[in-house]
C-alpha cells in the first residue's frame, strides 16, 4: 500500500480548494477522558452558537478503554475488576465506532470544526483525517494507508491510527488517537475497534527508537491545516480554564 494515498481518490475524483479560516490550537498534555469529554461538549456549544471560532485540541488520556456508540460488549476482553487493578478507566461515549484504547504515549486530536462553513459531507471529513495521518506517517517514513472498509491508517497489517467522531448540526467532535510511544500491551483487552485479529502497532515499535512527539505534533497540525483549510493559531490552555470559570459565575 503506497504510503501517500492520493486525496482525491477516496472522494471519487472531486476537487477541492479549502479556503483559509481561523482555528484555535490547544496542547493541553495529559487530560483524564471525562474531563476533555466535558470539554468538546462545551466547545462544541459555543462553536454552534457562534462564540468561537473552529478550535483543534491535542493530548493524550491516562488509560482509559472507551466504548463508542456502535461498541460490543464482547470486544471487551477483560473483567471491570482486571482493569481497576491495573488502573484503566471504562467509558461510554457518543463517538462512533466500536471499542478503543487510549493512553500515555498517544497523540490524540479532536477537531471542533463547523463543517457546513467547510464541507458539508462527513464521509470526506473521515477521509480528510485519515489523510492527514497517512502524510504524517510518511514523514517519519512508513508506507502507511487505508483498508477498504475500514476506518483508520494502517502500517502493513497492523493499525497505528484509529479515528472515531461524532457530527451535530454539522459541527464536530472526537476525532483520532495516532499511537506514537503507546504501551500496546493494553490492547490485549480489547478486540481493537472491533476488528478480530487486528495488530496495532506504534510509531516507536516500527522506529524501533524514540519517538519525537513535538515532531508528530508539527505534521498532524501541518497536514490538517493544509488539508482542512485552516489558519492555526496557538492558544494558552490557561485562557480556555479562565474562560470555563467565567462562564460558571455568569450562570451563578
Amino acid at each position: 500500500m503506497e504510503a501517500r494515498t492520493a486525496l482525491a481518490a477516496p472522494f471519487g475524483g472531486e476537487a477541492f480548494a479549502p479556503r483559509e479560516r481561523t482555528c484555535t490550537l490547544y496542547r493541553l498534555g495529559c487530560v483524564p477522558y471525562g474531563e476533555a469529554l466535558n470539554l468538546q461538549r462545551e466547545l462544541v456549544e459555543r462553536r454552534r452558537r457562534g462564540e468561537i471560532q473552529d478550535v483543534l485540541l491535542l493530548l493524550e488520556h491516562p488509560s482509559v478503554i472507551t466504548l463508542g456508540r456502535n461498541a460490543r460488549r464482547d470486544h471487551l476482553l477483560s473483567s471491570t475488576e482486571t482493569l481497576k487493578k491495573e488502573g484503566i478507566e471504562l467509558a461510554e461515549t457518543d463517538r462512533g465506532g466500536d471499542i478503543t484504547y487510549h493512553g500515555p504515549g498517544q497523540l490524540v486530536g479532536y477537531p471542533i470544526l463547523d463543517l457546513s462553513r467547510i464541507r458539508k459531507d462527513v464521509v470526506w471529513y473521515v477521509r480528510t483525517l485519515e489523510e492527514a495521518l497517512i502524510r504524517a506517517a510518511r514523514d517519519f517514513g512508513f508506507r502507511a494507508g487505508r483498508k477498504e472498509g475500514m476506518t483508520g491508517v494502517w502500517v502493513g497489517q497492523a493499525k497505528v491510527a484509529a479515528i472515531g467522531i461524532h457530527v451535530s448540526r454539522w459541527v464536530t467532535s472526537h476525532g483520532f488517537a495516532l499511537n506514537l510511544e503507546t504501551d500496546l500491551g493494553y490492547f490485549r483487552h480489547i478486540v481493537p475497534c472491533g476488528i478480530t485479529g487486528c495488530p496495532v502497532t506504534s510509531f516507536r515499535e516500527l522506529l524501533g527508537a524514540p519517538v519525537d512527539r513535538s515532531l508528530a505534533e508539527e505534521r498532524m497540525v501541518q497536514h490538517l491545516s493544509e488539508l482542512l483549510g485552516l489558519e492555526l493559531r496557538f492558544g494558552r490552555p490557561q485562557s480556555l480554564e479562565r474562560e470555563r470559570r467565567d462562564r460558571c459565575r455568569s450562570m451563578c
